[in-house]
This record gives structure tokens, C-alpha cells and sequence, in this order.
């Protein structure tokens, strides 16, 4: 049995080369496939199998790129549904790539067609050697059962009985390939490990030591972290097909002038992908700042609206490049050009542009000090805020500020906070699309403000969606 493992940061998002001899499948693709058939070019293998373990809500899946372009064969959940061709899987349901057999069981619980795959090699014995278990099982976690409004105890009793009655049947050394890890919100903790065992799961998963059901259920139902707005698309995208990404639109280089004039016509919108510094020095009017180097496809799946179509600006147009990938990872599609020149180009044609005041951890921390009338708004996620916060900070999320906005007073000073100045800089993005001027942004964030020793270090701002039990001490300065 010959397997790749490849892991797709940002998303964390785990897909596979399962392979014979002469043939391989590809288990779980994430949409930009040219990876997997390089890889099976190399290795002399021909994709044959391309098997999908659910309807993914986090990601688009290359499952119809990879058909049209190898002509392999789609394999999904009968319960799925899907528009496409393709062969439907139901319980007991079994297949052979050479001398692997693949026996599928059906798993529900983090999505209601869920299924696994275990993975015998034949050639060396007739015991379960592997099991791609997608979002059932995670490496220190389970899959969330909250995606879907008003199922989420239906969905996690399923869970309960895919883990308990199922996966945990199989021999404690069967080898655990989940398609996610520490990162995605898929899950709630989980592990920084790709891949695990049965027995290991089983005896260290936390998840896993809660065997009551009812507590179980318990669990996975309460304190779960938000769920970003493409989660609620994705899934039925994927069941109906994605759009080929070669029938997707090519980004146009356009000149200021002609962005500027596309920019006026007011259905489209300004995404600039550059870091929170050169954001804040000078950008476009109404622009979204979702920077590539934070977590630009999760955001941008979680905040843009999902019918416009969008303009990027970008330091360069490899990283402009390189953000569509990401964009179409999460089914934002319609990017249909990047400003050439950048803003120094922009600004060379006389062109209007805003700004946005930064101060320094140590500018915020005075403030604090000296007892200073202005808002501190924290756009953290509410398990970072309750990990460690600056006494009198309000805190609204970053994305939710679409909706949450209203909240605030646009006419008092607000300093806006988060672990880095990434999400803050978004933040404040949204917040001059809704008449917001008098804001600020805290370079550094609360990763900064400890690092000086005003706080002690915010050990979920390490990793905001991973594991939060490890909390580092630092000494505190008087606040």
C-alpha cells in the first residue's frame, strides 16, 4: 500500500494518494488538483478512484477538476445525493484497487452523509490496515455535529454511534487518516498531528473518554466555536458539482484608471490583500483588508458577499495569484482583476486614496493608564477574550461586525484590537464601510501587548482554533 499525505495550510485541510502498483486514488481533494496528478505522474501511478468522504462544508472539492481531467471515477455517499456522475456508497458497500480493499461504513454525525473507508492490504493481511474517517475522527478530536440549524443533538447522537458502534470496533493498530487538523473549524481542539491510530484515539482522544451519551452529546453541542458563512454554501455547492476552475474567470492586470472607473460602477466590490501596515498607509475607499498572509480564505469565505464579483489589490501579481487560489478554496470564484502598479501605481495617477491611524501597544497601554475616554473594541473570537483581555474592552468578532456594527458609537474614538493587527485591520475595514472614521488600529495586537509585559501571553491567540488548554504565564505590569 503506497500513501501521500498532503496537507493544505490555512484551511488545514488533509488529502491523500491511496496506491497499488499501477493505479491510485485520491481521497478527499481540495480544489486546485495539479498536485495530485503530478504526484501520480512521478510515482508512475494512474488516478483511477476519487473518493469523497462527505459533502465538505469547509472547502470546495477538486472532485469534478480531477474527473474532467484524469477521467477517473467520482465515488460519494448514496445519501448525498449528487448531481453528478458518479458511483454512490452506501454501508457494506466494498471495492478494490488492486490488491487494497475498501469496505465503506457509514458514518453521520458532523454532516448527515458522512461515510469511511477501511482499507485492507491484502497483500500482507486480512485486517484493517487504514481508515479514512474525513470529518468523523480527528487526531484529539471528533466532528462537529452544529452545521446544521436544528439538528444538532440529531446529529451528534449519530455521532456518538459512528464513533462508539463503529470506528472503535476496528483493531486498535488501524492507522487513522482524518481530512482535517489543528486549524479547522470543523472541529473544536483539534491536534497538530496529521494521522494517528485507533488505539491511540482511543485511550488519549478527550472526546473520546466521555463514553455517557448523553454527556457525549453534551459536548459537542454546547460552547462550540462560530461557524464561518461558506460553511452554510460549500456543502451544497459540492453536491451539486463546482464549477471547473478552467471555465473560471482569468485575473485581468488593470491599469489604476481602469480600475478606478470599474470601481465606480458600484457592483463590484475592492478586496486588498496586503498586510495591515501597508492597509493602513493608504488603500481604496470601501476596500475589504483581508490579508494573505493571515487566514485569507477562511475570511474572505466568511465575510465577502458570496454574489458580488471582486477586484483584488495586492503588493504584486504573483501574491495576487496566489490569493485567487486561496479565494476558490472557499467558492469566492468571481475575482476579475488586480490593480497593476499596486497602490504606489494608484497613487502616482492623483487617484483618491483613505488611511488608517495605527498606534503602538505602548500608545494603547498609556491610554489604558491614564483612564483616557475612548473604545476599546477586541474582535477576537470569544474564546481568545475569555482566555485574557485589557480591563473595559468590548468584544465583537471580527465578521460579525457586518451585522454588529450598531452597537458602537460612531462618533467616539475606538482603538481596535486582536492577536496581531490582521483581524483588526479587517475589522476596521468593515467598520469605515459603515461610517466609522474616527478608528485605530493596535499593530501588534494582544501578541504584542504581552510581549511588552502589560498582560500575560494569550495562549489561544497561539492558535485560536486549536487546542486551549496550554497557558503560559508572563509577568504583568500594573495595568
Amino acid at each position: 500500500m503506497l500513501l501521500k499525505h498532503y496537507f493544505t495550510q490555512k484551511i488545514a485541510h488533509s488529502s491523500y494518494i491511496l496506491g497499488g502498483t499501477k493505479t491510485c486514488a485520491v481521497v478527499d481533494p481540495r480544489r486546485d488538483v495539479d498536485l495530485y496528478i503530478d504526484e501520480a505522474r512521478a510515482l508512475g501511478l494512474e488516478i483511477t478512484h476519487i473518493l469523497e468522504t462527505h459533502l465538505h462544508a469547509d472547502f470546495i472539492s477538486g472532485h469534478m477538476d480531477l474527473a474532467r481531467r484524469t477521467g477517473a471515477t467520482i465515488y460519494c455517499p448514496a445519501s448525498a445525493k449528487c448531481d453528478f456522475e458518479h458511483v454512490a456508497l452506501s454501508e457494506g458497500d466494498v471495492f478494490e484497487i488492486e490488491h487494497l480493499r475498501l469496505e465503506v461504513l457509514e458514518t453521520p454525525g458532523h454532516t448527515p452523509e458522512h461515510i469511511s473507508y477501511v482499507v485492507t492490504d491484502m497483500s500482507r493481511g486480512e485486517e484493517p490496515a487504514a481508515l479514512f474517517c474525513g470529518d468523523t475522527l480527528f487526531v484529539g478530536d471528533v466532528g462537529r455535529p452544529d452545521l446544521f440549524p436544528g439538528r444538532a443533538e440529531e446529529l451528534a447522537n449519530q455521532l456518538y454511534d459512528s464513533l462508539y458502534s463503529k470506528l472503535l470496533e476496528l483493531p486498535d493498530h488501524t492507522e487513522v487518516y482524518p481530512a482535517h487538523g489543528a486549524g479547522s473549524l470543523c472541529g473544536r481542539s483539534m491536534s497538530a498531528k496529521w494521522t494517528s491510530t485507533i488505539g491511540y484515539e482511543r485511550r488519549y482522544n478527550p472526546a473520546l473518554q466521555i463514553d455517557d451519551r448523553a454527556a457525549f452529546v453534551a459536548s459537542l453541542t454546547t460552547e462550540m466555536p462560530p461557524a464561518p458563512d461558506h460553511f452554510s454554501r460549500c456543502s451544497e455547492i459540492n453536491r451539486r458539482g463546482p464549477a471547473l476552475v478552467e471555465d473560471l474567470p482569468s485575473l485581468e492586470e488593470m491599469a489604476p484608471n481602469a480600475f478606478w472607473q470599474r470601481v465606480q460602477q458600484n457592483d463590484i466590490d475592492v478586496v486588498d490583500i496586503r498586510g495591515y501596515d501597508a492597509f493602513s498607509a493608504q488603500h481604496i475607499a470601501g476596500a475589504w483588508n483581508i490579508g494573505l498572509a493571515g487566514n485569507l480564505p477562511t475570511f474572505a469565505g466568511w465575510v465577502l458577499p458570496p454574489d458580488k464579483p471582486f477586484l483584488l489589490v495586492a503588493d504584486d501579481h504573483a501574491s495576487a495569484k496566489e490569493a485567487v487560489t486561496w479565494m476558490r478554496r472557499v467558492g469566492v470564484d468571481q475575482i476579475l482583476g488586480v490593480l497593476d502598479g499596486g497602490m504606489s501605481g494608484w497613487a502616482a495617477e492623483g487617484l483618491p486614496t483613505e488611511s488608517i491611524s495605527m498606534v503602538s501597544v505602548e500608545q494603547l497601554h498609556d491610554r489604558v493608564t491614564a483612564a483616557m475616554a475612548f473604545v476599546l473594541l477586541d474582535v477576537r473570537s470569544p474564546s481568545e477574550f475569555a482566555d485574557g483581555h485589557i480591563r473595559g474592552a468590548i468584544n465583537i468578532p471580527a465578521a460579525d461586525l457586518r451585522t454588529r456594527h450598531g452597537e458602537l458609537n460612531r462618533d467616539k474614538s475606538t482603538m481596535v484590537i486582536c492577536s496581531t493587527g490582521n483581524r483588526s485591520s479587517m475589522a476596521i475595514s468593515i467598520l469605515k464601510q459603515h461610517g466609522f472614521y474616527d478608528v485605530h488600529n493596535v499593530a501588534g495586537g494582544m501578541s504584542g501587548y504581552s510581549a511588552a509585559g502589560y498582560s500575560r501571553r494569550c495562549s489561544v491567540c497561539e492558535n485560536p482554533h486549536g487546542p486551549t488548554t496550554r497557558i503560559i504565564l508572563q509577568a504583568q505590569k500594573p495595568a
